[in-house]
């Protein structure tokens, strides 16, 4: 292979790196992949037990004690496919490999979800339970974390995701519990629940509380009105009946929100004029998961493709994003994957940038220090260097790692030289 054929654009290799791993994981003849992993528990706060969906990374492995970013994704059993399948296309270059956690909502969805309680609907005796949101989010501090954080692994670092109903609790724990999420993606959220119930409460919090590091993503359907089509974007603020408040609610409370920019939310509203409320959950997903992590993008990949970048400078874009990272998880995260670090350091040894080649392998074995393969690429850079007995070192930790005929071989083949 050329060299000019090994200078990959950086984020189109993670993603297909990835996808590879993907197809690489799926087990069984007859799925092409099976999504979520049913657990359950029981809640004394709901008092009753509870059902979730759990979709580990397909790169982790039982051995490592990496920890990773944890979504919780309300009516989890709907929607968690649709999330798994946006981090398979995503992860890496656009936003951070993740544990998915799928809260099953398929009981008591409304008295869980909804924020205040009503005894009338559209005019008419209510008697279906509901607005037991400050229950839910209990069940969730007190139970459901530590119950992830004990078993799986989680890191510290959570987004929430809800849709409907879901997305009006999304809007709720922001409101009343900000600790416990970073992120918040709203998708189609039902603010016109009791009458503007919440939205009215929104106008005092959002003006006195910082949100310095959180990110809110609010997404609105097409379906402005439930009977006229000619009820656009331009003219719903217009409209006072029923039919319309849904939208009116997710509209006054994205602008509330952009009139108080001065609390440090990060906060992005889209319109979807083609989808319906059924159908606004997965380009949501997508594109909610992309906004609130808009910070974890790559910068400077033309430097790295670029065999003119000097090694200080590709040095300092290193630990700016490694800085960059750490500051919005709050802990150490390494800021590359750990085979986009040795692919570069391979390719500034085909390149004969024996420096730069050092450096990228140093970063790998810095950020991944149980990775056999970190430890083999470097002994690649000792025997480019003749220097066997570096190698041997190197590659003997490698099979101290792994246990592999491949690196066993390596050794005896490097003992030979010495």
């Amino acid at each position: 292979m050329t060299n000019k054929l090994r200078i990959l654009v950086i984020a189109g290799f993670i993603i297909i790196s990835i996808q590879l791993l993907n197809a690489q994981n799926t087990q069984g003849p007859q799925y092409l992949r099976e999504v979520g992993t049913l657990d359950s528990m029981y809640s004394k706060t709901l008092k009753e037990s509870r059902e979730i969906y759990i979709q580990l990374p397909a790169n982790h492995s039982a051995g490592n004690n990496q920890k990773y970013p944890v979504v919780y994704i309300l009516d989890g059993e709907v929607f968690l496919p649709a999330a798994a399948n946006v981090l398979d296309f995503y992860s890496g270059g656009f936003m951070p490999e993740m544990v998915l956690i799928g809260v099953s909502n398929s009981k008591n969805r409304m008295r869980d979800l909804t924020t205040s309680t009503i005894k009338t609907m559209y005019g008419r005796p209510f008697n279906q339970k509901n607005g037991e949101a400050a229950n839910f989010i209990k069940f969730i501090e007190d139970e459901l974390i530590p119950f992830v954080e004990d078993k799986y692994p989680v890191s510290n670092y959570r987004s929430l995701i809800g849709h409907s109903y879901g997305g009006l609790f999304a809007i709720y724990s922001l409101i009343n519990h900000p600790h416990l999420f970073a992120n918040y993606i709203a998708i189609d959220p039902s603010l016109d629940w009791d009458n503007q119930n919440l939205l009215e409460q929104s106008k005092t919090i959002l003006t006195t509380r910082s949100y310095k590091s959180k990110s809110l993503f609010v997404s609105l359907g097409g379906q402005l009105h439930m009977q006229n089509p000619e009820v656009t974007l331009d003219n719903v603020m217009q409209d006072s009946s029923d039919f319309t408040l849904f939208a009116r609610s997710n509209i006054a409370f994205s602008n509330l929100v952009r009139q108080n920019t001065n609390n440090g939310l990060y906060f992005e509203w889209k319109f979807y004029p083609r989808d319906l409320h059924g159908t606004i959950a997965f380009p949501s997903i997508m594109d909610g998961l992309i906004s609130v992590f808009e910070w974890f993008q790559m910068e400077n990949t033309s430097k790295f493709n670029s065999p003119d970048t000097p090694k200080e400078e590709l040095y300092s874009i290193v630990k700016y994003r490694e800085n960059k990272l750490q500051e919005h998880f709050a802990y150490r995260e390494a800021p590359y994957p750990e085979d986009l670090l040795t692919m570069l350091g391979l390719m500034s040894l085909d390149k004969r940038q024996t420096e730069k080649a050092k450096m990228f392998f140093e970063f790998a074995l810095e950020y991944y220090p149980q990775s056999a393969n970190a430890y083999n690429s470097m002994a690649d850079y000792y025997v480019r260097q003749k220097d066997y007995a570096m190698a041997l070192k190197n590659a003997t930790k490698a099979y101290e790692l792994s246990g592999s005929d491949y690196h066993m071989r390596r050794v005896e083949g490097l003992k030979a030289k010495n």
